[in-house]
């Protein structure tokens, strides 16, 4: 399964693949920008995406909205700025900064199960 990580934060990006690979994943793009999140993810459509909500540059829920109007994605904020994802992509699951291994792994469980 491959999995889009957008994260600006290099150690959470690494953290949250880890969390991915221990699920099950085997392939990751790692999107750094919200215009860099759109382009891999048209290149190769993930399984899975998680999106921090800001970016230095961009939004990852800009990003997140552009890539999901192609066809829905599984998709998991994990962000230290809860306020505006709640308010424009209340739909999602949200994981707020400083998190623990578990709680993305119950998230990524409950996604993906919702696939099923």
């Amino acid at each position: 399964m491959h999995a889009l990580i957008i994260e600006d934060e290099a150690l959470i990006a690494m953290t949250i693949e880890g969390v991915l690979t221990s699920y099950g994943f085997t392939s990751f793009d790692i999107a750094w920008s919200e215009e860099e999140a759109v382009r891999v993810a048209a290149l190769r459509r993930p399984a899975l995406i998680t999106a921090d909500g800001q970016l230095r540059p961009g939004s990852g829920i800009d990003a997140v909205n552009v890539i999901c109007s192609r066809g829905a994605i599984p998709v998991i904020f994990i962000t230290a700025t809860p306020t505006e994802v709640k308010k424009r992509m209340p739909d999602y699951p949200l994981i707020v900064k400083p998190f623990s291994n578990e709680a993305v792994l119950s998230a990524v469980r409950l996604a993906m199960s919702n696939l099923q």
